[in-house]
């Protein structure tokens, strides 16, 4: 078992920064990927972005692209998500996952992010 504990959500002007950071616990070896996805009210959780632990390689949904950065601290056992330029439609709730492939079995339980105007 992994688990995940999300933190650094909160309330932002449109144009903000936030930083949300992901622990990892448990079994972090079972866990190639490590991925952030969002929930808004009343629609289906989409992906955001993903990294794997070996060699960081990155990928991004096409609406985050160029605003958020995914990293990550193997020594820590912790995925960030740096967010800038925040706009009211990325209000949602954030999630981290992680898988020992590109399917995610373990979530934590979520950091609410939200962007006003």
């Amino acid at each position: 078992q992994v688990q995940l504990v999300e933190s650094g959500g909160g309330l932002v002007q449109a144009g903000g920064s936030l930083r949300l950071s992901c622990a990892a616990s448990g079994r972090t070896r079972s866990a190639y990927v490590m991925g952030w996805f969002r929930q808004a009210p009343g629609k289906e959780r989409h992906f955001v972005s993903r990294i794997t632990w070996d060699d960081g390689s990155e990928y991004y949904a096409d609406s985050v692209k160029g605003r958020f950065t995914i990293s990550r601290d193997n020594a820590k056992n912790t995925v960030y998500l740096q967010m800038n330029s925040l706009k009211p439609e990325d209000t949602a709730v954030y999630y981290c996952a992680a898988g020992p492939t590109y399917e995610y079995v373990y979530w934590g339980q979520g950091t609410q992010v939200t962007v006003s105007n």
